[in-house]
């Protein structure tokens, strides 16, 4: 096919969102390097994002392209054939996230960085969804998230808390210093335990780098933020089990997890490669299949729609610290991120990528609980 060809197959492609190549709109793709439409055409999502990191391309807002492309679902046909059915096969037959490999997203993308980190978060470093619905700043939204949990859990001093992907520990300190619990956190990440440990000193909180599989011991109190992306679809039911091992009969647990529309067990070829290694966002359906029982289901709270907010947050927060940081990375990891941080928001304002709150008891528990906001 020409060039010409394959640049209006590309543009056929994109019509229905209305995406246009060359366009003067702030979603329309400019081109920069003609050899774009054969690399997307032959490599799909992936080839996307790594031509946008090498410069072919550029977009004013990348979220309201994505927004666009995949509230009509367009991203679907950029799917590979071939790629894809031999990730599906390798998906079915090999645990992407088994023990030997839990440790490489902490090495990958959770200690590519302290710096990063710190000025591109709020003052608490949550690298998870804020609560927006009466705050005005990030650090507002994610105080509030922090508040909105601890009420969920119905916290109280005493009680003895496991944070299961503590990440720099937001959540134990602000539960140990409000509620006077006892927090054992774990992570994966080798940075995440040394700037967590130094910023929970004088707390009773003890940091570990740990796989969740190997916990043992009682608690109050369970939660996991932003964790359960990493634990893989052949995982989601031993990792219940695991939560339910760690549970006193009348305990609570609260699952803070991004949820899919659709239930998947591969990861987008692009995020594989350069964000979330062996990641997968579970669907409603994964979550309650993995649950039942083992625990009840008592309430259910989505707040995707702040998920937008705090990417494009974290988006400008990162852009406005580039000049302090840049001389730990290259310009490719600058639009990478870029790129990471802006698809991720178009993803949410779409509503293909949502946000979940769940939270449970187990089974034959009397825990009267009455849903909170």
């Amino acid at each position: 096919m020409s060039t010409k060809g394959e640049r209006q197959t590309l543009q056929d492609l994109f019509d229905p969102a209305d995406v246009k190549l060359d366009g003067d709109r702030p979603w329309d793709i400019q081109i920069n390097n003609q050899n774009i439409y054969s690399r997307i055409l032959a490599g799909e999502s992936l080839a996307l994002g790594e031509s946008y990191m090498d410069g072919w391309w550029e977009c004013e807002a990348i979220d309201q392209m994505i927004n666009r492309l995949m509230r009509l679902r367009l991203d679907t046909r950029f799917s590979g054939r071939w790629h894809l059915a031999w990730e599906i096969f390798k998906a079915k037959i090999v645990n992407q996230q088994r023990r030997s490999k839990a440790y490489v997203v902490g090495e990958r993308h959770y200690d590519i960085g302290n710096d990063l980190y710190n000025n591109m978060l709020d003052k608490r470093m949550n690298y998870s969804c804020g609560y927006w619905k009466d705050a005005k700043t990030l650090d507002g939204a994610q105080e509030a998230k922090l508040d909105l949990i601890c009420r969920k859990l119905k916290l109280r001093k005493g009680l003895t808390i496991l944070d299961i992907g503590c990440g720099w520990g937001s959540l134990a300190k602000y539960a140990a210093e409000k509620y006077q619990v006892k927090v054992i956190g774990i992570t994966i990440s080798k940075e995440q335990v040394k700037l967590a440990r130094s910023l929970c000193v004088g707390l009773d909180i003890e940091i570990r780098l740990q796989d969740y599989r190997d916990l043992k011991g009682k608690f109050d109190r369970v939660v996991s933020v932003g964790m359960f992306e990493h634990v893989g679809y052949k995982n989601y039911r031993s990792f219940m089990e695991v939560v339910d091992r760690c549970l006193k009969d009348d305990g609570l647990f609260l699952l803070h997890t991004i949820g899919g529309d659709t239930s998947v067990k591969i990861n987008d070829p692009w995020f594989e490669k350069y964000i979330f290694p062996s990641s997968m966002i579970p669907s409603a359906s994964q979550i309650t299949g993995a649950a039942e029982g083992v625990f009840t289901l008592k309430d259910w709270h989505n707040f995707g729609v702040y998920y937008d907010k705090t990417l494009m947050a974290w988006h400008k927060k990162f852009n406005a610290s580039w000049d302090k940081i840049k001389k730990h990375y290259d310009k490719r990891f600058y639009r990478m991120w870029n790129f990471y941080l802006l698809s991720c928001a178009g993803s949410f304002r779409a509503h293909r990528n949502l946000l979940w709150q769940v939270v449970f008891s187990k089974i034959g528990s009397q825990v009267e609980y009455e849903s909170i906001r």
